[in-house]
């Protein structure tokens, strides 16, 4: 991979509401599943030396908590995205390969 340092940083965000605060932090990591699938379709991969930034307030209007989730990452390509979880710092993170081939078996 080139030159991973100096490739531009891409903000994918999700917003919505949250009904229950009790289902609030398993929301919160599926929310997090749902944006880094968005994001390896449209071929990037999340940087994980950048947390992800998760803000709420209470609407006590409407008695719900509004949230907004922010997820960074680079584009890597739609192929690579497959063997790639993320990057950290300048570094890859790949999936075992063993792991690679086992899903792919799976999926036939």
């Amino acid at each position: 991979m080139d030159n991973l340092h100096h490739k531009p940083i891409k903000r994918f965000s999700l917003d919505g509401n949250i009904y229950d605060d009790s289902a609030i932090p398993r929301l919160k990591i599926e929310y997090i599943r749902l944006l880094v699938s968005e994001m390896k379709v449209a071929g990037y991969v999340p940087r994980f030396d950048i947390d992800p930034d998760f803000t709420m307030r209470y609407n006590e209007y409407a008695e719900i908590f509004e949230f907004k989730l922010s997820i960074y990452g680079i584009y890597i390509g739609k192929k690579k995205t497959k063997w790639i979880i993320g990057l950290d710092g300048t570094k890859l993170i790949s999936i075992q390969r063993s792991k690679l081939s086992e899903f792919s078996q799976e999926q036939v």
